[in-house]
């Protein structure tokens, strides 16, 4: 076989170090972004935090899809799949920051979340004041551990005096019995419950002996609740001995129960969501802006910078390359915002009938559409939309949210899923409450409004309202 050199052209896509970055930063959602740059600042000196006055600091771009359409003909750099078009030169870099969002007046959306005591906490605070022996409270602090986010215990009492019995000596069954006794005892009612019909017993048991309808409820949560899920009333009259009155109001006293006694309380993970845009109607138009307070303020630490500048030719390797990194971060973080305000805006150009009259106008919408609409591929548009969130006047949705499939209408034309589950949801609501719409007649009805729906689909998403069926929602 005879060698040979041959010389061949051709193209293919190669990611640089500042593109991946700039497709992690686009990933992350806005608390996750902070995390990442706060290890950065760490590694690295050349980039710190613009802690200027906004006297002394400079002028940011605005960030405003308003102050964008007056831009006409300036290409912007937030594309993902290739180099910014413009490059700064090290004077830009040393006072460029990443800062942003209009300090407008009607800023005023929370963005924080209040926790309270956690169940565990709540209860051992009882536990500390209650005159309970020391082994006592020890034997009760471990069932405290025990229980689930609603309130219930989770193990046998067998397997929790199992555990116990090397921590307590001459440990007996019937003391981590009355041990539990004292735990449902304690505030909310039924905690410590063992299962629903016990929890919802305890609450019962708990109101005046005179309340009306207490007896039967008594009865029906501790026997018969898969009949009064079920509906079944002829039997659930003969077997209590009780009339339609009695048993309508036995049943209102059960509905009036808290099933998850412990899910009032703070849970121990707090998940924070920071919305990244806001949308307001400005003279009559929808108008998508950064959160300011969600832009980080990044830039070039000037000290280092300069010296390095002065070094050029003795300077380590190193800080430059510490100083390139800074560089490409602090532009990645501003391509970051820029792209996911213009996908913001397209969003919001296209349901801006959702803005002004909720679900039931939101209009299909894919991730093609916009991909097309901004110039970017899809997967940088699925990228923008996780995890970003969009406070608007109707409240705060992830970008996603406005994503959904379509339903051919009679007319040729298409509706979205999602305005297909609010009316669903209306229906429902307006229905009567002793003739309840089936997924049949909802189906029908909607055929009437000019929406071609199968009587699977209104199931489908009827289960994803969490609307149960129409035999479980046929009043007693």
């Amino acid at each position: 076989m005879k060698h040979s050199l041959q010389l061949k052209l051709g193209q293919h896509l190669t990611l640089t170090p500042q593109l991946q970055q700039s497709i992690r930063l686009l990933q992350l959602s806005t608390l996750e972004l902070n995390q990442e740059l706060e290890q950065m600042l760490q590694d690295n000196p050349l980039l710190e935090r613009d802690d200027e006055t906004e006297a002394d600091a400079v002028e940011p771009p605005a960030h405003t899809a308003e102050a964008e359409a007056h831009s006409a003909g300036t290409e912007t750099p937030e594309r993902t799949e290739s180099e910014p078009a413009t490059a700064l030169d090290d004077a830009d870099w040393n006072d460029y920051s990443v800062a942003g969002g209009d300090d407008d007046e009607d800023n005023d959306f929370a963005q924080g979340a209040v926790s309270g005591p956690t169940l565990r906490e709540h209860l051992l605070n009882q536990l500390i004041v209650s005159p309970l022996t020391l082994r006592d409270r020890t034997i009760v602090a471990a069932l405290i551990d025990d229980l689930d986010e609603a309130g219930f215990l989770t193990q046998p009492l067998e397997d929790i005096t199992a555990g116990l019995a090397g921590e307590i000596e001459a440990l007996e069954p019937e003391e981590v019995e009355t041990a539990l006794k004292h735990l449902q005892n304690m505030d909310p009612t039924g905690v410590g419950a063992r299962n629903l019909a016990e929890c919802l017993s305890l609450q019962l048991r708990a109101l005046p002996p005179d309340t009306p309808g207490r007896d039967a409820a008594l009865r029906l949560a501790g026997h018969h609740l898969d009949l009064l899920a079920a509906r079944d009333v002829g039997k659930l009259k003969k077997l209590l001995g009780i009339d339609d009155p009695t048993l309508r109001t036995a049943r209102a006293l059960i509905l009036s129960l808290n099933p998850r006694p412990g899910a009032a309380f703070g849970a121990d993970d707090i998940h924070y969501v920071i919305p990244d845009v806001y949308v307001r109607k400005v003279k009559g138009m929808w108008i998508a802006s950064l959160n300011a307070d969600a832009i980080p303020k990044l830039r070039v630490n000037r000290v280092y910078a300069d010296i390095l500048a002065r070094h050029r030719e003795t300077g380590g390797s190193q800080l430059a390359s510490q100083l390139q990194e800074a560089r490409w971060l602090i532009k990645n973080v501003q391509q970051r915002f820029d792209t996911i305000l213009r996908v913001s805006q397209a969003i919001v150009d296209r349901q801006k009938h959702f803005f002004e009259h909720g679900e039931v106008a939101m209009r299909p919408l894919v991730l093609r559409e916009i991909a097309e609409a901004v110039d970017l591929h899809e997967s940088t548009i699925s990228r923008v939309t996780t995890q970003k969130y969009m406070m608007t006047p109707r409240g705060l949705y992830e970008l996603k949210y406005f994503f959904g499939s379509h339903v051919a209408t009679d007319n040729g034309g298409a509706c979205s899923s999602t305005a297909i589950r609010a009316l669903i949801r209306q229906l429902v609501a307006a229905e009567n409450p002793k003739k309840p719409l089936s997924d049949g007649q909802l189906a029908e009805v909607l055929g009437q409004q000019g929406i071609v729906v199968a009587r699977r689909t209104v199931a489908k998403y009827r289960e994803s309202l969490q609307i149960p069926p129409a035999n479980m929602r046929r009043a007693l």
